[in-house]
């Protein structure tokens, strides 16, 4: 059998298993809050600017349970079409290209961010930091914060936006995802996001993170006894909380009030990423400054409709039954499927994963590191051509706009949502046959072998999330 007439194993894209889909729970909802007038005529009226005032609340108490923490006031909490409409709307209101200096995403990043920060005025200013076993290097940020405070932005002194008091244009914004990161898989540790509060504070900038894996987590190692358990919470606190409560808060005396963090919440990952609804959480005074922008305030916050479905969802307990009872079992047999054929298959051909002593693991994502000399662009297009297989190489997940690459040439991502657990094994032993031959000599899959994937595998790169 030749590759192409094998069928197409994707593991490129990062899209839920439709089986995973509550259809069921989500046609329930919308039939529970259209047959009720109040809430239907709520529903399909213009929203509020902060958004539907139920959902909020609702969020508050549930994001409050999973992260164990003080309650979270629904006045933190600004309703939103998704995580990518979250980053455009902060940008808006608390970016100003005359002002703001640079976009500090860290690298390899969720890539299909950088055109959202490029269309709002930082075209060729996004700049790459690297990650480290902690997670985004710190000493390496701070250094270049100290350096670009230093120059000078054309027409710096002016500003392209009207003033408001609950519009702030900070000095730099910083990209990240702090837990199980798409796509690096890498979790930053608790010290780490304190060490990156802090420097935010003193350089007067805002981390702006996609909090969107957090409630898909499980035990690195699956053990007979429980081989699906799952944990009810969450093991670290996001950077929004950090800043929340370190060294007394946004409210520390000298502060402004507006913070230093802000929260990127989606129901994309654990709903539908059809629902196009989200969230995001900061102080009350920024999410206040979020709701004003303009495309909010013209016509209420997005998503109204929907939003009063997966309150119902919320309310009714059932968006935290299927997490807990279809989610993360689903994902979890997934995830360790891959993980053994990967250490069946591919460890003993050189590979390197990252953060291999880690308890608590979830996410979407696998990444690892091929052995030199190979190459993850020529290997992901052996694998295209002849295993019909597709997969991310890391070049993919650079910074746009940014010389510093790092070593992603030869970085790898899997996706293990979208496929079954018998095609994600059955990829991972195509994958180690290519990997196989490519360090046998045979291929085009060392570094002077490495040619631009062809059309078609580029096509296939649009099926990510």
């Amino acid at each position: 059998m030749n590759g192409t007439s094998k069928p197409l194993i994707n593991l490129l894209r990062g899209w839920p298993n439709p089986s995973l889909l509550p259809v069921t729970q989500i046609k329930n909802a919308s039939l529970s809050a259209l047959s009720d007038p109040k809430i239907s005529t709520a529903a399909l009226l213009y929203g509020p600017d902060p958004g539907y005032e139920p959902l909020r609340e609702n969020i508050a108490g549930w994001l409050t349970r999973f992260y164990q923490l003080p309650p979270i006031s629904p006045k933190r909490i600004c309703i939103s079409g998704g995580a990518s409409q979250n980053i455009s709307c902060i940008l808006q209101v608390f970016s100003d290209p005359l002002v703001t200096k640079h976009v500090w995403m860290v690298s390899p990043t969720y890539f299909l961010a950088c055109p959202i920060f490029q269309d709002n005025g930082f075209y060729r200013r996004l700049r790459s930091v690297p990650e480290d076993e902690e997670g985004i290097d710190v000493d390496f940020l701070k250094a270049n914060l100290l350096q670009s405070d230093q120059e000078i932005l054309k027409g710096e002194g002016s500003r392209s936006k009207a003033p408001h008091v609950w519009r702030k244009s900070y000095r730099h914004l910083i990209y990240a995802v702090p837990t199980f990161s798409n796509p690096s898989s890498k979790t930053m540790t608790l010290r780490r996001r304190e060490q990156l509060v802090r420097v935010a504070r003193e350089h007067d900038a805002l981390i702006i993170t996609d909090d969107v894996y957090d409630h898909l987590q499980w035990p690195a190692v699956k053990t007979p006894a429980e081989p699906t358990s799952s944990l009810e919470h969450a093991v670290l606190p996001r950077v929004v909380d950090v800043d929340r409560q370190l060294d007394g808060g946004p409210d520390r005396p000298g502060a402004d009030g507006f913070g230093n963090a802000v929260s990127s919440g989606t129901f994309s990952k654990i709903a539908g990423p059809g629902t196009r609804c989200g969230w995001a959480e900061g102080t009350e005074k920024f999410t206040y400054g979020l709701s004003q922008c303009g495309s909010s305030a013209s016509g209420g916050a997005p998503s109204q409709m929907t939003s009063t479905f997966l309150d119902q969802l919320l309310q009714s307990g059932g968006l935290e039954q299927h997490i807990s009872l279809v989610l993360r079992p689903a994902y979890s047999r997934r995830y360790y499927a891959m993980i053994g054929a990967v250490e069946e298959h591919l460890l003993p051909l050189g590979i390197r994963l990252p953060q291999d002593n880690r308890d608590v693991v979830g996410g979407y994502f696998i990444w690892f590191a091929l052995p030199e000399p190979l190459r993850a662009e020529a290997v992901a297009q052996q694998a295209k051509e002849e295993e019909n297989l597709i997969i991310g190489p890391g070049s993919l997940f650079q910074v746009y706009d940014d010389a510093r690459t790092g070593d992603l040439e030869r970085q790898i991502r899997l996706c293990f949502a979208w496929e079954e657990e018998q095609s994600l094994v059955e990829g991972i032993v195509r994958l180690g046959k290519v990997i196989r031959q490519c360090k046998q000599g045979g291929t085009r899959g060392s570094r002077d072998s490495v040619e631009r994937l062809p059309s078609s595998a580029q096509g296939a790169f649009h099926d990510y999330s």
